[in-house]
C-alpha cells in the first residue's frame, strides 16, 4: 500500500528545455500541419516568441522531464504496475521553442478501491516558463495494479 503521509508531498521542481525540434517532431506525429507549430516565421508573424508547441506537447514534456519517476521512486512503486488513469490540461501561455519549463508536482491524494487491488495517485503540477509566466497546470490520475 500507498503510504497516505505522501498526501501534499512536492516533487522537488524539475526544469526541461522545449526544443524546436521536439515540436515539430511531435506535430508531424500528431498529423498536425498548422505552422506555427513548424515554421518560426509563421509562428512569430502570429504573434510567439517562437514555433509554439501543440496542446498535449507539455504531456510528453512533463514525462520526458523525470517528474514522473522521481514521484515513483519516492513513493516506492514499481513502474511494471502503472498504469495511465487520466490526464487534464489548463492553459494559462503557450509554451514556445527556447523555453525552459519548471514542473512542480504535488501529490493531492491517494486512494484505494477493490480492497486495495487498485490505487490511485492524484498529481497537481504548476508548470511555468524562463519568464516566470504560468503556463500550464496538469492534473493526472496514476493508478497502480496490484497483482
Amino acid at each position: 500500500m500507498i503510504d497516505k503521509k505522501f498526501i501534499g508531498y512536492e516533487v522537488p521542481p524539475t526544469l526541461w528545455d522545449v526544443e524546436k525540434g521536439r515540436i515539430r517532431f511531435f506535430a508531424e506525429v500528431i498529423g498536425s500541419a498548422d505552422p506555427i507549430y513548424l515554421d518560426e516565421a509563421s509562428a512569430k508573424a502570429a504573434g510567439y516568441r517562437n514555433v509554439v508547441a501543440p496542446p498535449t506537447f507539455i504531456f510528453g514534456a512533463e514525462s520526458d522531464s523525470g517528474v514522473l519517476m522521481k514521484l515513483l521512486d519516492t513513493l516506492r512503486i514499481d513502474l511494471r504496475e502503472v498504469l495511465h488513469g487520466e490526464q487534464r490540461f489548463d492553459y494559462h501561455a503557450p509554451v514556445c521553442a527556447g523555453d525552459t519549463l519548471r514542473f512542480q508536482t504535488r501529490v493531492a491524494d491517494i486512494y484505494d478501491k477493490k480492497d486495495g487491488a487498485l490505487e490511485f495517485v492524484v498529481n497537481d503540477t504548476k508548470v511555468t516558463n524562463q519568464l516566470g509566466e504560468h503556463v500550464a497546470d496538469l492534473h493526472s490520475v496514476i493508478v497502480v495494479r496490484h497483482a
